[in-house]
């Protein structure tokens, strides 16, 4: 359905069953060789995939584990996080990004991000550090790369550590090297709806550290170091065999599809020229993965565009309407409207346009179309 109501859109903001369609045969008989097997968790499908996932991003060691958000907790844990620690954050993420911090212990401080990218501001970085603070987030946001040079300098400066949150980033690089591979751990998410995503959910962790992965495996299941004997606590949080082998079946093609969605941006940068929507920058020297395709409109304008485009038989999604501290749930860290700034007209502006691996051409078109017709001067409904 549209944001208003409407029918169903002609170019949808994503279609799962058509992003699995053409690999049907390599999912069905991924799933009929772990029927068949017996084995359900932690069997050699998921030892497959971990090893398989750790070579295309570069890393030694990658950690299966049940969803992204646990695997933010579970790198903060393995890299030695205590309770009363503090990690720094974007104050422009989602949800899922605060919820894993505080699963872990840690308390949350909230950052700026810049203006071109949307991502952590290392001067935000440095102002929100407190003598607690042993952590920093780096949330590569809508597929794009943070500011991983400034954010090290910034940690190594004040002995702290850096987390990458992949979320949004399989297979972005940054001078040639993959994302993941530049904190002491990177949390992966697996949700249907990413570039790499399963049919249900998952995550993984990935480390060049061998303690740090040694101390993920305890830590994803119970904190045993063998069968009913816990060295630690730790919680169930097991990618099951399942979905490693859904994933395994799909880790194949995702450069090829990596590609795709930066042709269809590169095609959506081109035709937004000259319009008075805000695309986000990419970092010069990065790669960017492209997992969403955000443009900001202009102050107040953003509903109206988006109900345009929903007439228009485009849907369009929102990442994120609402800034973190200015969520009721975390209004305890104290914050108030005004706080950040950049993030909070950031959430008042960005419409977030269709762009996936199976987007046709004549869709892309379509959503061009709808967007150069909107009338950027006139609140549509409005009256002149």
């Amino acid at each position: 359905m549209s944001p208003g109501g409407g029918t169903a859109s002609r170019v949808a903001f994503g279609s799962l069953a058509e992003t699995d369609r053409g690999r049907r045969d390599e999912i069905e008989a991924a799933i009929g060789r772990v029927l068949d097997s017996g084995r359900f968790i932690l069997g050699d499908e998921v030892a497959r995939f971990e090893e398989s996932f750790a070579a295309f991003v570069g890393a030694p060691h990658a950690v299966g584990c049940a969803n992204g958000t646990d695997a933010i907790a579970l790198a903060l844990r393995a890299a030695g996080a205590r309770p009363g620690d503090a990690a720094i954050l974007p104050a422009n993420a989602c949800v899922p990004v605060i919820a894993a911090v505080r699963q872990a212990g840690v308390v949350p401080r909230l950052a700026d991000v810049d203006g071109a990218t949307l991502t952590l501001d290392p001067s935000g970085v440095e102002r929100a550090r407190t003598p607690e603070t042993r952590f920093v987030v780096a949330v590569h946001l809508y597929g794009g790369v943070a500011d991983l040079d400034g954010l090290a300098d910034v940690a190594r400066a004040a002995d702290m550590t850096m987390i990458e949150d992949c979320a949004q980033s399989h297979g972005a690089e940054w001078r040639g090297r993959k994302t993941g591979t530049f904190g002491a751990a990177a949390a992966f998410s697996f949700y249907p709806t990413k570039n790499l995503g399963a049919c249900g959910d998952g995550g993984a962790v990935v480390t060049a550290d061998p303690e740090i992965a040694a101390r993920l495996r305890q830590l994803r299941q119970y904190g045993w170091t063998r069968r009913d004997f816990a060295a630690s606590e730790g919680w169930n949080s097991r990618l099951d065999e399942l979905q490693a082998a859904i994933l395994a079946a799909k880790l194949p093609r995702l450069e090829e599809e990596n590609a795709r969605r930066r042709a269809i941006a590169d095609r959506y940068d081109a035709a937004l020229e000259g319009l008075p929507v805000r695309r986000l920058s990419i970092r010069p020297g990065s790669l960017p993965a492209r997992h969403l395709y955000p443009i900001r409109a202009p102050r107040g304008r953003r509903d109206a565009l988006r109900e345009h485009l929903a007439r228009r038989g485009v849907e369009t999604g929102i990442h994120y309407p609402v800034p973190l501290h200015l969520q009721p749930a975390y209004a305890f860290l104290g914050h108030r409207a005004g706080d950040f700034p950049v993030s909070e007209e950031a959430c008042a502006s960005v419409l977030s346009l269709p762009i996936h691996a199976r987007l046709s051409d004549d869709d892309v078109e379509l959503v061009v179309d709808a967007v150069r017709g909107f009338d950027f001067g006139v609140v549509e409904g409005a009256g002149a």
